[in-house]
């Protein structure tokens, strides 16, 4: 990972006084090929500098104190990519496992990966398998890669497991709901993310934790992945601290509620003014 600066740190520290920091950011790493592009390079070589980028968030979220930051890695969608960019995309993601798994492990990072695993190339299945297993006990931050993900895919596979487990009689349909629906995803055991982060200035979220971010602050900015920085990193939290978090409350309720332990014991299934 990326050694931050004194000044950096001291802006962590300050953004860390002046209010609640996310316990889960999604991010959406979207602007490598534009960002190549315009400086007359490769794609290729966007998702070279992009990578340095997700060393520097990673730092960043880590002296924050966040405890989850989920990464759009790889989609299904971009199995459809010209296939020099796809195998190149791949050994970048064989080489940054190999390069980072002993500096997470000595930063007390575990490791994880959600999404169709079993599509990925055989050695970038056995770097994962490796890098998983080797910090599956460290309790700082969970970095979770999305790789050959699809939030519809999740959610097909989710519904295919319950029908299942209902036809073997090991489900109620009358007793599904929001937490069981939770445990066949492949997000389990993790808390939705409270902030999902788009980098690159679109407005869309590209099939990408359809269901987690139901009630997600979101924040977008037109800097391109690779031009992302730790000032950008802590605009977005700050943006999320002034927000309030109604989850379809209104304001005078959540004043009535500011004795309560916080915001996630709020109802979720009704819907916004």
């Amino acid at each position: 990972m990326k050694k931050l600066s004194k000044r950096d740190l001291k802006n962590i520290e300050r953004v860390k006084s002046s209010g609640a920091v996310p316990e889960h950011i999604a991010i959406i790493m979207d602007g490598n090929g534009r960002w190549a592009k315009a400086k007359g390079y490769p794609r290729v070589v966007g998702h070279k500098q992009g990578v340095k980028t997700v060393r520097t968030v990673v730092e960043a979220c880590t002296n924050l104190g966040v405890k989850y930051l989920t990464l759009y890695t790889f989609s299904t969608e971009n199995w459809n990519r010209p296939k020099n960019e796809v195998s190149t995309l791949m050994r970048l993601i064989v080489n940054s496992l190999k390069d980072e798994t002993d500096e997470l492990h000595r930063n007390n990072i575990r490791l994880n990966a959600i999404g169709a695993l079993d599509k990925l190339p055989r050695d970038v299945q056995k770097e994962l398998e490796d890098a998983t297993e080797r910090t599956k006990n460290n309790k700082r931050m969970t970095l979770n890669l999305a790789l050959s993900y699809s939030g519809r895919l999740e959610l097909i596979n989710a519904i295919k497991a319950i029908s299942i487990d209902v036809k073997n009689g090991l489900i109620n349909p009358d007793e599904i709901n929001e937490e069981s629906i939770n445990n066949y995803l492949f997000t389990k055991n993790m808390p939705d993310p409270d902030l999902l982060i788009r980098s690159g200035g679109e407005y869309r979220i590209s099939n990408f934790l359809l269901w987690q971010i139901a009630y997600s602050e979101i924040y977008v900015t037109s800097k391109l992945w690779p031009d992302f920085s730790v000032e950008d990193i802590l605009d977005a939290v700050q943006d999320f601290q002034r927000r309030e978090r109604r989850f379809g409350l209104v304001s005078e309720q959540i004043k009535n509620e500011k004795n309560t332990d916080n915001d996630k014991n709020f109802p979720s299934k009704t819907s916004e003014d």
